[in-house]
């Protein structure tokens, strides 16, 4: 199973597919999501993290969510 740290929280993430769940179809749920967010930046984070964010997240938003958890 591959884990990608969240952007906000720093926890391991787990992400669905991969080799590891080539032969087998349970497991392919991800713990998380890769938002595009209006500034134009990229972060990888878990759905806790994303509950956390404000309507319209900034880059500026999602380096202060390790202060919140």
């Amino acid at each position: 199973m591959a884990t990608e740290p969240c952007d906000g929280c720093g926890r391991a993430v787990r992400i669905a597919g991969g080799v590891a769940n080539l032969w087998t179809f349970g497991g392919d749920e991800s713990g998380g999501l890769t938002l595009e967010l209006a500034d134009g930046s990229e972060h990888f984070l878990c759905y806790g993290c994303i509950e956390e964010l404000p309507d319209d997240p900034r880059a500026g938003d999602v380096a202060t969510l390790d202060e919140r958890t």
